[in-house]
Order: C-alpha cells, then structure tokens, then sequence
C-alpha cells in the first residue's frame, strides 16, 4: 500500500505506523465538566468503520511527521494523506 505523503510523494505504508481514528486530535479539555468520563470515552470507546475513514498514520522511518490518510477501510485504497499540524490548524480556524 503507498501512502501519498504530501511533503514526500508516493511512499510504502512499512515507513508508517497506524495509530486510529484521526478523531483522536480532538483530545478532552482536562479541566472541563465531566473531563474524566470524556478522557475514558476518548482513550477506550473507538468505532470500528467501514468505508471511507480518517486515520492517523506517523511516518517512523521517515520524516516522523503526522499524516490524516483517508483510507477505505474496505478496500485499503488510499484517497489521500495531509499534514496532521494542518489538519489540526484549519480546524482551529
């Protein structure tokens, strides 16, 4: 499977390390109400899809960036990788 890093181009999915759902950048506001059952929320209940999905892939034997990959989870076809850190900062916007 080759991811298609955007800073890189075409690279094989060994260089990467899974980590799950690109949800996972949405992290719990520790001091916020309720903040112990969103943290136990957030680190054990994961869905499992099917389909098209954002995942978190890190680039181990690489760069050692953070990519969101849109994957099939069905089929593995990759539809496209961007960087994490501009994910995150247009999601701030």
């Amino acid at each position: 499977m080759l991811i298609p890093h955007p800073l890189l181009g075409l690279r094989d999915a060994q260089e990467f390390t899974y980590l799950g759902d690109a949800a996972l950048m949405n992290r719990p506001d520790p001091d916020a109400s309720g903040a112990e059952a969103a943290f136990c929320d957030y680190v054990f209940l994961r869905d499992n899809p099917v389909g098209v999905h954002r995942e978190l892939w890190f680039h181990e034997q690489g760069d050692r960036s953070w990519l969101v990959v849109t994957r099939n989870t069905l089929t593995h076809e990759i539809l496209g990788a961007e960087l994490a850190s501009d994910v995150k900062a247009g999601a701030a916007q």
